[in-house]
Formats: structure tokens, sequence, C-alpha cells
């Protein structure tokens, strides 16, 4: 199971960019590294993971839109949870 998280948290930093990236599995993904997160009936994820909090805003489609993605990575790069390092 580790590895199907660990290809989520990768999908970020490919380039060029994918535009299909799925929001519920992603925040799953992090879950399993051990973020806290809680989404609102506001279609927002609040995610808390080695003292650093973002807020990220969610599509109703569950897909994360291209600055979604970039806001994720450099805070996935924030926290130190790269592909290098999974």
């Amino acid at each position: 199971m580790s590895h199907k998280h660990q290809v989520k948290i990768e999908k970020l930093f490919e380039h060029p960019t994918s535009g299909n990236i799925d929001a519920r599995r992603l925040l799953s993904a992090l879950e399993h590294y051990g973020a806290k997160v809680d989404t609102s009936k506001h279609n927002k994820a609040k995610i808390h993971f080695r003292n650093k909090d973002l807020t990220l805003s969610l599509t109703h489609n569950n897909n994360l839109s291209k600055d979604g993605i970039a806001i994720m990575r450099h805070f996935l790069e924030e926290v130190d949870l790269v592909p290098g390092k999974l």
C-alpha cells in the first residue's frame, strides 16, 4: 500500500505537471505519511504536517488545479516530503 501513496506524491513533482491528480487520494497519501487532514463542507482541506499548515481549495471534480498542484508542491518541499526522501 505504501507504494501507491509514494506514487501519488511523486506525481506532484513530474514535469510537465499532470492535470489529473485526484485530491482525495493525495490527501489519503499525506495521511499515510503522518499529516493531519481536515476537510470542511466548503470544499477546503486543512493540512497540518510537521508544524506547518496549508489550506487548500478542492474542486467539485476532485482533481487538483494547476495552481493547487504548485501550492502543494511548495508545501511538500517546505516540510521535506519530496520523492527522494519518501
